[in-house]
């Protein structure tokens, strides 16, 4: 069987989300991070989720790929659209900013100044600066989401599942990101959505 490992609480949420909306038959394999008897080494040598471990052995990695790859294992559904549209580089557009804008960019050095220099002393100043470029970062999507609900067209799509995620996180930063209230807004649909609550409760991130 088809098999995402994931992490709870990381970027893998939005894999998981997907599966869920999509209602595709894969078993979902929770392990921890930056262990090193952790499985995932096993199938990721980076040590990262998500991967999606396909029947035959190959392993997908990166949000920005298995995103889509799950998506058309459901033909016409409304998370994404069709080989060709315009519509659907709209969505992949969306999906490689968060990427490489909010989590990769942003987020990372925000969370692992260690990453980015060894003197503790400049960590401070690493998580200053990340804040600083986290919170552009979302002011771009902000002014984007004025006057819509989601990010493409008018309906929910990958790039809102994987979003939803960044703008859970950004509710342990208090200000000035409690102001970005279109995000709010999206923030709290994505919050009300079955499959959403249905993975934040089997990664044990929602009660009841």
């Amino acid at each position: 069987m088809t098999t995402l490992f994931i992490a709870p609480g990381a970027c893998s949420l939005a894999s998981h989300i997907a599966v869920r909306e999509l209602g595709l038959p894969v078993q979902i394999e929770k392990v921890a991070l930056r262990t090193p008897d952790s499985p995932i080494h096993a199938i990721n040598p980076l040590g990262r989720v998500p991967a999606l471990q396909l029947d035959d052995g190959t392993v997908l990695t990166e949000n920005s790929a298995i995103l889509p790859f799950l998506a058309d294992q459901a033909p016409g559904t409304s998370l994404f659209a069709p080989a060709g549209s315009a519509e659907r580089a709209l969505v992949q557009g969306w999906l490689g900013y968060l990427s490489a804008e909010i989590h990769t960019a942003s987020f990372r050095p925000l969370n692992r100044p260690e990453r980015y220099s060894a003197d503790e002393a400049a960590h401070a100043g690493i998580r200053a600066q990340a804040r600083e470029q986290l919170l552009k970062a979302f002011e771009h999507i902000e002014r984007h989401l004025e006057g819509r609900q989601w990010l493409v067209g008018e309906r929910f799509t990958l790039a809102d599942i994987y979003l939803g995620v960044f703008a859970t996180w950004l509710t342990r930063l208090g200000a000035p990101f409690d102001g970005l209230t279109n995000i709010a807004r999206l923030r709290q649909q994505w919050l009300e959505r079955p499959a959403v609550q249905e993975a934040l409760k089997a990664e044990g991130l929602l009660q009841g």
